[in-house]
């Protein structure tokens, strides 16, 4: 491959195909197996300092395989209405997500939502609220029923809670060998707040049979194919989650209508775990006597192999399991990555922290590409299931570059990795340390 190849297909082309042999034609960089550290000659080291920018002061820490921070950035022309800012993925369906310095709020904003749908929403103008009904069924439902909008704010009692949503594939461009599906990097996860009934309350309403298991759920939107009769996404979760206080059948997000793109007028939301079990344009929920198999439940879809296995594995369907609780995950949400500071100054980093349905004990933060650690401070969540806020104060001992990256450990102990967790064929669960470009002068 000569240079011409190089620049003509792009440091990220060139990193999705083989990372390591990327590493090699760029910087002449070797990786060892063991460490995964990335061994520089001189003059890839001068090479990699020149794209940069700087001096790399702890380049011999760089774990190998992965574009230097300050080279990941990859913006987008498309914009969806209200929406500015957003990275778009796919028109067809519309997916998007939030660039990190975006998510800064401690409350997500509604023009900060990530979008993610499977099939087309419904058509905004046909959507009204007050003849819009929810119908609960399924075999252990004892008496099946239906309820308008304005029946379920009127017969239960209203509860709001800040939520994180992440969709399971979020941060799948990461993975190599390369997974199908949207290409997320690290911004489809939000924590608004939202306002709605328990499903609980609901379900225990229309009377929940002693051999019920599992709920799921069906929406309004459309097939791409345009097949009224096909069902574009049919997930669900088993009875433990359905039943929390925090599960809900929501009508608003921080306080108003929810908007169109993210399920408007009524959604299903189960934080903490793959956004996919949080159905949008609700019209039905059933009570199951089985593991749910609507749409999107079986085969590999938001499942991972139950065990291990080697990179670029066939897996057979049998040995999948559905992905539950989200693991634990950290971003960094300010600065943004790339800027310019002076190296004789403190330099301020913050940005949130979650754990799926468990909370997060600890946040730590690094200069030296893991070497060393330093420990953040952190907050408590707003409520069970939200995210938290950590920040923390660094000096860089000399000018040049460097990556400042965030390690989040939940309560049960379990810390994210430096690089990458166990690669799945369709590239879910990526829980990688989140690293911004920062040039000390």
């Amino acid at each position: 491959m000569t240079k011409k190849d190089i620049v003509a297909r792009g440091i990220h082309a060139l990193y999705a195909q083989d990372p390591q042999r990327a590493d090699w034609l760029l910087w002449g960089r070797r990786v060892d197996p063991v460490s995964r550290r990335g061994f520089l000659k001189k003059s890839g080291l001068l090479a990699m300092t020149a794209a940069v920018g700087a001096h790399i002061p702890f380049w011999e820490n760089m774990p190998g395989g992965l574009i230097p921070a300050a080279l990941a950035a990859s913006p987008e022309p498309f914009v969806i209405p209200g929406r500015e800012g957003l990275r778009v993925l796919n028109d067809r369906p519309i997916n998007a997500e939030t660039p990190a310095h975006l998510l800064d709020d401690k409350i997500t904003p509604a023009s900060r939502m990530f979008v993610r749908n499977n099939g087309i929403p419904p058509v905004e103008a046909t959507v009204d609220p007050a003849t819009w009904t929810l119908e609960v069924a399924g075999e252990s439902c004892q008496n099946p029923m239906q309820f308008t909008i304005a029946e379920l704010k009127a017969r239960f009692a209203h509860h709001t809670y800040q939520l994180q949503i992440e969709c399971g594939g979020n941060g799948r461009a990461e993975f190599n060998p390369p997974a199908t599906g949207n290409q997320w990097s690290t911004g489809a996860v939000a924590c608004p707040t939202f306002t709605g009934v328990r499903l609980r309350d609901v379900l225990e309403a229309c009377g929940i049979k002693e051999d019920a298991v599992y709920v799921g759920y069906y929406g309004a939107d459309t097939h791409l194919s345009g097949d009224p009769t096909k069902v574009v996404i049919s997930r669900g979760v088993p009875m433990a989650k359905a039943l929390r206080d925090e599960t809900l059948i929501a009508w608003a997000m921080n306080g108003e209508d929810i908007p169109a793109l993210n399920g408007h007028p009524l959604r299903l939301v189960a934080g903490g775990w793959p956004g996919s079990v949080s159905g949008k344009w609700l019209k039905k929920i059933v009570i199951r006597n089985k593991e749910h198999d609507g749409a999107k439940m079986t085969g590999h879809s938001y499942r991972v192999p139950c065990a291990p296995v080697a990179p670029g594995t066939e897996v057979p369907k049998e040995d999948m399991c559905v992905i539950e609780s989200m693991p634990v995950k950290s971003l960094i949400t300010f600065p943004q990555s790339g800027i310019t500071h002076p190296q004789a100054d403190a330099f301020s980093v913050r940005g949130h922290a979650w754990a799926g349905d468990l909370t997060v004990e600890a946040v730590f933060v690094s200069i030296d590409f893991g070497a060393t650690w330093q420990q953040a401070a952190l907050t408590r969540p707003a409520n069970p299931i939200a995210w938290q806020h950590w920040y923390a104060e660094l000096r860089f001992p000399m000018k040049g570059y460097f990556e400042v990256w965030a390690r989040a450990v939940d309560s049960q102990g379990r810390s994210q990795p430096m690089v990458l967790p166990a690669w799945n064929p369709r590239g879910y669960l990526n829980n990688a340390c989140h690293r911004i470009a920062v040039k000390a002068v």
